[in-house]
């Protein structure tokens, strides 16, 4: 079976590292790199074609400028959006769309997996 490759990129180191512990320790979850850089997030995702791309999540109320990026160039590719101080969460995916989910471990690797019952909705 296939793993699901997951960039980490763009985050405080502490929230990196965080993030990082969730994902990594995962049987099905390969962790394709973490960056700190945003500016290199857009030639390792060509590099290396993830699955997911986390990122941090800035303003809650507002889609990150790299997911227009990046899901108008790779339509495959899913992005979630991490604001622990907000206690925010959203997933984006193809055409822009968009989901808030709870800002847990579960609800995070559930989205990863594709295993969640939630209604998407464009949020964002």
């Amino acid at each position: 079976m296939r793993k699901i490759r997951v960039l980490v990129a763009n985050y405080p180191r502490l929230m990196r590292d965080l993030v990082l512990a969730t994902v990594s320790d995962q049987p099905d979850i390969e962790v394709l790199g973490a960056l700190d850089d945003e500016s290199q997030i857009a030639k390792v995702v060509a590099e290396t074609q993830p699955d997911f791309v986390i990122v941090g999540l800035d303003r809650p109320n507002e889609r990150p400028a790299i997911c227009d990026y990046l899901l108008s160039r790779y339509p495959l590719v899913k992005v979630l959006a991490v604001a622990p101080e907000h206690d925010n969460t959203v997933f984006f995916w193809s055409d822009i769309r968009s989901a808030a989910i709870e800002s847990s471990e579960e609800s995070i690797l559930k989205v990863i997996r594709g295993k969640t019952n939630n209604r998407f909705e464009r949020v964002m």
